[in-house]
């Protein structure tokens, strides 16, 4: 039996303060998540503004990451991503070195590498580590698809890479995956659909919505992963509403105003060029959020 995380995992927003990292919130959101059933928490993704830290700044959430984790059952997958391939291996190496549990890295943006260029970047970042290894697809955000050919060849080429983060917002690219790779963990990376993926045989799920409201989340996956569909499905429509709002501008403008409103982080801080949403949209998610029992809110 493998050593694979499944089920409910959380890609963390990064809070700021005063324009530099707030360690002691951080801290605070992901003691919050280990105490409402996430089974792994994902620091340095998309949701956390990879894109705009320091390598020292993204290297110390990956350490706090695993201290606030330590002990306890919820995992790290933590994020090694980078367009330069030499970059992504040196904080995949420091990530393995803080002991990580696994590791996922964006597919390189702005760059448009060939398919025979995803193959060789994954192959050398997974290779330079012995950790679990997820891929993580968002052609929306990078302007590249991992295509299910190419996730084949390095799931059969690479022994530690186990499975993708699928977030092109198609159930169909999930059942040709699965199809192709049966072996392959899927997870979902688009947070309205999913109960569908988890149905179609995903192992797992990694949400922004669950930065707000973990514990819903946890259950979904959890009730999915059962077999308890009816239940699963039941809690994907009810956060129906939530998930559409927190992608109303670009992640993660949305969801750090919402924990923000929820009074879950102190300050509301971007790292230009994502700056606070309009006054209309905070509103729209003001009011979203009255749907919901946020836990953990004093």
């Amino acid at each position: 039996m493998n050593n694979y995380i499944t089920g409910a995992t959380t890609a963390l927003i990064t809070p700021f303060k005063n324009g530099t990292l707030d360690e002691a919130t951080f801290a605070k959101l992901i003691k919050r998540q280990i105490d409402n059933g996430i089974d792994a928490v994902c620091p340095v993704g998309t949701t956390g503004e990879s894109a705009t830290l320091s390598h020292d700044e993204h290297k110390r959430c990956i350490e706090i990451a695993v201290e606030v984790c330590k002990g306890t059952k919820t995992k790290v997958l933590a994020g090694a991503g980078s367009n330069a391939t030499h970059e992504a291996i040196d904080i995949a190496k420091h990530a393995e070195s803080c002991g990580v549990d696994a590791l996922f890295s964006v597919s390189p943006y702005y760059n448009k590498p060939s398919q025979e260029g995803l193959y060789q970047h994954y192959k050398a970042i997974a290779s330079a580590v012995e950790v679990p290894f997820m891929l993580y697809n968002v052609p929306g955000r990078t302007g590249v698809d991992i295509l299910p050919d190419t996730v084949k060849r390095l799931f059969d080429d690479v022994d530690n890479i186990m499975g993708i983060k699928e977030a092109t917002g198609s159930i169909e690219r999930t059942v040709e995956l699965l199809a192709k790779v049966p072996e392959l963990y899927v997870f979902s990376g688009d947070d309205a659909i999913d109960f569908p993926i988890l149905a179609s045989g995903g192992k797992g799920l990694t949400s922004v919505t669950s930065n707000l409201l973990p514990d819903m989340k946890a259950k979904l996956a959890h009730s999915a992963l059962e077999g308890d569909f009816k239940s699963a499905k039941k809690l994907n429509d009810e956060l129906f509403d939530i998930n559409k709002v927190l992608f109303c501008e670009s992640n993660p403008i949305p969801i750090k105003a919402a924990m923000y409103i929820a009074g879950l982080t102190e300050t509301l801080e971007y790292r230009l060029p994502l700056v606070a949403p309009s006054s209309e949209n905070m509103k729209k998610i003001e009011n979203v959020m009255k749907k919901y029992n946020i836990v953990g809110v004093k």
